[in-house]
């Protein structure tokens, strides 16, 4: 007999047209039409059954309107099947995905029969949104995008998880932030492709859209190049299995952010090419830092820069920029004549080693805007009072304000820079806890941070809140050994959750730490249950388309 789960998130309730109906909100957020009211119900109710009440699932949706129903639960007759014509071009990956995750039929484009779930296209709304309605033993989710829709199929998976079903009403959800997820150090700690394929099938169930991916470091490059493949290291992920990596991200709806650093470490690349390194006057090597003023460091990476943003098909690149040890030098002026002399050269006789690191960036940025992609920057590697001037068409990554000269969030802000927060107070594990990091936790990130929060623990102004594209959790390989894979995958896990949350619906979260915590245990731990069908029929449609961690500054 079909029971009511226990209430979930703040609700009140109203009678409406002869329906009882409750709408489930995260505290502080706004209405899905983004007037604060509260959405119709669609489902026609029955007092035979009690009020359902919001599904459990993370991160939590916005808004869920209830009746009095029975809810859906996946039966051995129940099956996926997608919205002819238009209305469901391109959903067969979402589909099959969803039947298989459930364990019931997938069946193509065919029409909705009772217990069935089904998917389409259409509704309007903003990019990711998505309706999902609970009603008359059918399960419809439409949005206006194929990653909209995707993201409703991970709430009904969610919420089956959570309770064994899906509470009779509509669900109208969209995402605070547009970008959400996570940074990966994969050249300091190796990490294999399977291993990197399940991070993002997390990802994807938590609605995180973004991974960067940090694949070169003084510590190796670890992904196959033809440009230059002497700089490879022994470990490394093949072209293969990139592409396939990046096959996988493409169909949960996860774009890849991939980064090769530089001015600074650049390690791997110079032990096989030690005529790049920076010297100092006296003939002292700067570990991972080229010489900027020598004409083959730009080639290099530039023929890096290119090979791979061939190989990488999302619309950013990483260019880096931080860390740069010749400017946390006390005079780099005087250390480093051959950058000042550059610098001179170039931006007359009152230029400094910053003007010219400014001019890397910006030429790095120039490359990969020619290549078609936006640039994107962290944020020790950008000088906005300098001679030389950042380029206006990048985007600054907030990392650290430990750097030298500590420029604030709120200096990029009022240039009117778009930026992204991995605030190293609460977004960075650094394996092995180097320089006075520890290892964030997800508690932390669900009570105090906010995307506002981009440097310490205090936040920017909110007006500023629309420049902020979102954030990512920042996993950096300082001490590769100081944790195993399976341990920096357990480490992560509440912090990602708990990421989500914050990503997803904005203001404080509704539930306490315990019960978020008890939430995502009962998510995780019924993975794999739910129901095996009956002989499933052929489908009707075709087969689916295919650290950061600083380094102390020099005396």
């Amino acid at each position: 007999m079909w029971q009511p789960r226990s209430t979930f998130g703040a609700a009140t309730a109203a009678v409406a047209v002869g329906a009882l109906t409750l709408t489930a909100c995260q505290s502080g957020s706004p209405g899905a039409n983004g007037t604060g009211s509260s959405p119709a119900a669609s489902p026609t109710p029955t007092r035979s059954f009690p009020l359902s009440s919001a599904p459990g699932t993370i991160p939590s949706v916005r808004h869920f309107t209830a009746v009095h129903g029975p809810g859906w639960k996946p039966a051995s007759s129940s099956g996926v099947v997608v919205a002819s014509g238009a209305a469901g071009q391109g959903l067969a990956d979402e589909a099959q995905l969803i039947a298989k995750e459930l364990k019931i039929h997938y069946r193509g484009t065919a029409a909705a029969r009772a217990g069935d779930v089904e998917l389409a296209l259409g509704g309007g709304g903003a990019a990711e949104s998505y309706t999902l309605t609970t009603s008359g033993g059918r399960v419809v989710i439409k949005g206006p995008d194929q990653s909209g829709v995707f993201y409703g199929t991970r709430t009904l998976k969610q919420s089956v998880r959570d309770s064994g079903d899906m509470p009779e009403g509509v669900v109208h959800d969209q995402p605070a932030k547009p970008e959400r997820g996570l940074n990966l150090d994969i050249a300091r700690k190796f990490y294999p492709a399977d291993w990197i394929e399940d991070r993002l099938r997390q990802m994807a169930d938590l609605k995180l859209n973004e991974l960067g991916l940090h694949f070169s470091d003084d510590q190796g490059f670890r992904i196959a190049s033809t440009s230059h493949p002497e700089i490879v290291s022994p470990q490394h992920l093949t072209t293969a299995q990139t592409q396939q990596i990046i096959a996988l991200a493409t169909r949960l709806h996860i774009t890849i952010v991939p980064e090769i650093d530089s001015p600074g470490h650049l390690g791997a690349v110079i032990a096989k090419h030690p005529d790049i390194q920076l010297r100092n006057a006296s003939g002292t090597t700067y570990q991972g830092a080229v010489d900027i003023s020598n004409p083959q460091s730009a080639k290099i990476v530039d023929q890096l820069l290119t090979e791979y943003a061939k190989l990488f098909p999302g619309p950013y690149w990483h260019i880096g920029g931080d860390e740069y040890l010749a400017l946390t030098a006390a005079d780099p002026q005087t250390k480093f004549p051959q950058l000042a002399a550059a610098a001179r050269k170039k931006y007359g006789p009152n230029a400094t080693v910053r003007d010219l690191a400014t001019n890397w960036i910006n030429a790095r940025a120039a490359v990969v805007e020619k290549l078609g992609k936006k640039p994107r920057v962290w944020n020790d590697g950008v000088f906005p009072d300098g001679i030389a001037k950042p380029s206006k068409n990048f985007l600054v990554e907030y990392w650290t304000g430990r750097e030298a000269g500590k420029i604030p969030p709120v200096t990029y802000l009022k240039e009117g820079r778009q930026m992204m927060n991995l605030n190293d107070e609460y977004l960075y594990y650094v394996l092995g806890q180097p320089n006075g990091f520890t290892y964030p936790t997800g508690q932390r990130i669900y009570q105090e941070w906010s995307p506002l929060v981009m440097r310490g623990t205090s936040p920017v102004p909110a007006k500023y809140d629309a420049q902020i594209r979102g954030a990512r959790f920042a996993v950096w390989g300082d001490v590769p050994d100081a944790q195993t894979t399976a341990q920096v995958a357990a480490g992560i896990r509440m912090p990602l959750n708990a990421l989500a949350q914050r990503l997803w619906a904005p203001g404080k979260p509704t539930l306490g730490w315990q019960q978020f915590m008890a939430l995502a245990d009962r998510i995780d731990a019924s993975a794999g249950s739910v129901v095996t069908p009956a002989p499933s029929p052929s489908p009707t449609s075709a087969s689916p388309s295919p650290a950061r961690p600083t380094t102390p500054p020099e005396s």
